[in-house]
């Protein structure tokens, strides 16, 4: 009788408190696209429809499918100032053509709105909780992170970095290296590449693709999500960092301090 009784109270614990199984995935990727002003409408349209265009892309369905499970799971958000979060789409599995294209289609849904500020600490902060707030358990988790200048608002970005990486996450960078001409563009800075290799990705394998301009985002994108979903990285490998550049050569430039961004905004007195 005491094994039938425990054995009830076994059951009864069971069911008043179910365990909640994850479905388990080769990588839980969260993509985090800038649509701070800097970044104006044509340019918010041309970095959403390289992301569809790759999502639709055959070789991208492929990474996805050499992986050990064959499936990752993907969720979409674009950000700007501390706070400035657009939750786009909502964690999606994805393991076939079918799924991909699906995905796809739901970022044309809505068209981006562009927001006040940047803040890349903002966009980690929102995005670790988030890859641990879902239904799937993956081999690896990632951040996804890009823009086309540095951070300027809320917490430090290798503060939020740091406690990504602490977190088991990696963070990888795309950098747009497009200046522009608007009165927003006057935060970014020459050597965004360089800043976000020393000052945003980190965590195991992280590495950067750099897209020249907007109009070379699409290419960035697709070259990256292979790379990042098949868990490859490009070669050779710095210390700090993966990075390809679509213009190889020599590069002398000085890389900038980690909070440029909050330098210059404390020059122009916004800050």
């Amino acid at each position: 009788m005491r094994w039938v009784s425990s054995i009830a109270c076994l059951l009864f614990c069971l069911a008043a408190n179910p365990v909640s199984a994850k479905t388990p995935v080769d990588l839980v990727l969260a993509l985090a696209v800038d649509v701070s002003r800097s970044v104006d409408n044509e340019e918010a349209h041309l970095q959403r429809q390289g992301y569809i265009q790759a999502f639709r892309d055959p070789e991208v369905v492929a990474a996805i499918q050499t992986g050990m499970l064959g499936r990752i799971a993907v969720g979409y958000f674009e950000w700007a100032g501390v706070g400035n979060i657009a939750q786009v789409t909502d964690w999606t599995l994805i393991q076939d053509a079918a799924g991909a294209s699906a995905f796809a289609d739901s970022l044309e849904v809505r068209p981006p709105v562009p927001m006040l500020w940047t803040s890349i600490s903002g966009a980690i902060d929102f995005a670790v909780p988030w890859l641990e707030r879902n239904d799937f358990e993956g081999t690896r988790k990632v951040i996804d992170i890009s823009g086309d200048g540095p951070n300027n608002s809320g917490d430090l970005v290798v503060g939020a970095r740091d406690r990504a990486i602490a977190a088991g996450i990696t963070i990888n960078g795309l950098p747009i290296m497009d200046q522009g001409f608007g009165m927003y563009t006057a935060f970014n800075i020459s050597s965004l590449d360089l800043y976000y290799r020393d000052c945003v990705i980190g965590g195991p394998g992280a590495f950067l693709i750099v897209a020249e301009n907007f109009r070379d985002f699409a290419r960035a994108v697709r070259r990256k999500l292979i790379l990042e979903i098949a868990n490859l990285t490009p070669e050779p490998a710095p210390p700090r960092a993966r990075i390809i550049r679509a213009q190889a050569g020599p590069d002398t430039r000085k890389a900038p301090a980690c909070n440029i961004g909050e330098q210059m905004l404390r020059f122009r007195g916004n800050y």
